[in-house]
């Protein structure tokens, strides 16, 4: 077990949960590192189309207190959407009434209105939601950290105990599975399509009614990313050719612009699934302190910044105080 400075705190896991609790342990002034298995370039986190909503991840009203107070963020990051990655782009969330999000949400996105005749085929709310661009906005959580002091080194963990610093902080996703080891954890496997943007300026979001299969699209710089699947328990990071196409064909039947789009890239993502987010701490036998912040799933982005400054309070609470929120 190699022995860090007193002070230190080493954040294990280097996609959006990880870095965003090591910007936010930075700024609040302390000494971090982040060992993460692979580069923050080629983490799940990076795979994300991120759209801003809470997206498979329980429990509810914690995720929606961690959403709103990431959403703060969000805004905030969006006037400087060239360095950080974030915009605010209008779009559908199909099959979605504004009774869905009363006493949440509609206080604090004042736009949020019901989709007319000709709009959407079904029942739809138009939104005004951040659009995060994973390829700029982790590179920039990575500068960012870097100018508050952080480190990020590229490092696999065979065992949260060989890491000797005072505070760890677990946010290891899908790997807390074995490294934990919680079997609670599990993938849910999503597959994207990327191809060139024939012209489309808002996102959507459908699910369909009979079979359940999801559509959905989101403009980002040069690009336009269309997804998608969710397939638990399914562990293969290889595209599908045959998904692919089905992925095309249901984002085309909604944008029939998107049937001619020559394709870029394939990619696939596994969302770290639990039952709920585990945000909690423990004083290990040694006297250490370790806070785990995963299982995410699907929200990731959604709830980093909330997530993130829980995760810290944790971090640098006395020991002994400080219980499970999740």
């Amino acid at each position: 077990m190699e022995t860090e400075l007193d002070d230190e705190v080493v954040v294990v896991g280097g996609g959006v949960i990880g870095l965003t609790t090591a910007v936010v342990l930075a700024e609040a002034g302390r000494r971090v590192r982040v060992w993460t298995r692979e580069p923050v370039e080629r983490t799940t986190s990076a795979v994300a189309g991120a759209l801003w909503w809470p997206y498979r991840i329980e429990p509810v009203a914690l995720a929606r207190e961690w959403a709103l107070l990431s959403l703060d963020v969000y805004e905030e990051l969006a006037a400087r959407p060239e360095g950080t990655g974030v915009r605010v782009v209008e779009g559908v969330l199909g099959e979605t009434g504004l009774d869905e999000v009363d006493g949440w949400a509609t206080a604090r996105l004042p736009g949020l209105r019901a989709s007319r005749a000709g709009e959407y085929g079904g029942a739809g709310l138009w939104a005004r939601l951040p659009l995060i661009d994973m390829s700029a906005h982790l590179p920039w959580l990575r500068e960012r950290l870097a100018a508050a002091g952080g480190v990020v080194e590229t490092r696999a963990v065979a065992d949260l105990a060989e890491v000797g610093a005072p505070v760890v902080v677990n946010c290891t996703g899908l790997g807390a599975r074995e490294l934990v080891p919680d079997a609670s954890v599990r993938p849910v496997r999503g597959q994207l399509v990327v191809v060139e943007n024939p012209g489309i300026d808002t996102w959507l979001v459908s699910t369909d009614a009979v079979s359940g299969e999801m559509a959905y699209f989101f403009p980002h710089p040069g690009r336009l990313v269309l997804g998608g699947t969710a397939e638990e328990d399914a562990w293969s990071a290889e595209p599908d050719p045959a998904v692919a196409e089905a992925i095309v064909r249901r984002c085309a039947a909604l944008r029939p612009e998107i049937a001619g789009a020559r394709v870029l890239e394939h990619r696939v993502g596994l969302r770290p699934a639990r039952d709920a987010v585990r945000l909690e701490r423990e004083v290990l036998p040694d006297g250490r302190l370790l806070v785990h912040n995963y299982g995410h799933g699907g929200a990731g982005v959604t709830v980093a910044w909330g997530c993130a400054r829980e995760a810290a309070r944790l971090a640098t609470g006395p020991c002994g105080s400080g219980a499970a929120r999740a």
